[in-house]
């Protein structure tokens, strides 16, 4: 092996090797989390059950929470990659609806990759049952909503604060999202696939919720 070539080697052993401390610590903390709880654990524990520094977590993470969400940003990262490719020619429901079920579908082996789907669905159970976590998830959530409406209206070729359609029919889009991930949390299926099943059963439903006569057999009288 060349001098030059070892060049090109070392690089990327070096960005593996951060990327098994990263997802040792991200492992540890989740595991920590989830089970003596979250406002328990301290940044100190977890580097202790990697044996790292304070420094070395704080390379990778922000704070505490900046770990509890970190698998949840990488699956939303595919998704909006994903509805960023979406062809101009879907409407804006179906572009969202496939995008979606795409990124489910190569999100599953990446996550595991990281962390187990039992770990995930413990790490979402442990969200919706901590209310700083709550709170910080619902907070995501919006801001999450807002890039996704103003991708929506530049697709569409729209202005996002004169025109509500973008924010309304994302806000409908993220309600089921938030609906199915709920159901996912509690039921007994913790695999990745059950999710994104659950998630393409509810999307499909969402248009006949909204559009359809739900009173099928009773008469209307108009005002």
């Amino acid at each position: 092996m060349t001098h030059g070539q070892r060049a090109v080697t070392r690089p990327g052993l070096r960005e593996r090797k951060k990327q098994r401390t990263r997802d040792a610590l991200l492992r540890a903390a989740l595991e920590l989390f989830t089970t003596q709880g979250y406002e328990r654990t301290t940044v100190d524990e977890i580097v202790e059950a990697v044996d790292v520094s304070q420094r070395t977590f704080f390379r990778y993470f922000a704070n505490k929470e900046d770990t509890t969400f970190a698998v949840q940003d990488m699956v939303e990262s595919r998704f909006i990659a994903e509805l960023r490719r979406r062809p101009p020619c879907e409407a804006p429901f179906e572009a969202m609806r496939r995008a979606v079920l795409c990124a489910w579908g190569s999100s599953g082996e990446a996550i595991e990759e990281v962390i187990t789907v039992d770990l995930h669905m413990r790490t979402y159970q442990m969200i919706e049952s901590t209310p700083p976590l709550l709170a910080a998830h619902m907070r995501r959530g919006v801001a999450l909503e807002n890039q996704i409406a103003r991708l929506i209206a530049e697709r569409e070729g729209l202005d996002v604060e004169r025109d509500p359609r973008p924010r309304v029919a994302v806000a409908a889009f993220s309600g089921v999202m938030r609906v199915t991930g709920q159901l996912w949390g509690r039921g007994s299926d913790s695999s990745v696939e059950a999710l994104r099943n659950l998630t393409e059963e509810y999307l499909d439903q969402l248009v006949p919720a909204l559009a359809g006569d739900w009173r099928q057999a009773a008469a209307c009288d108009p005002v």
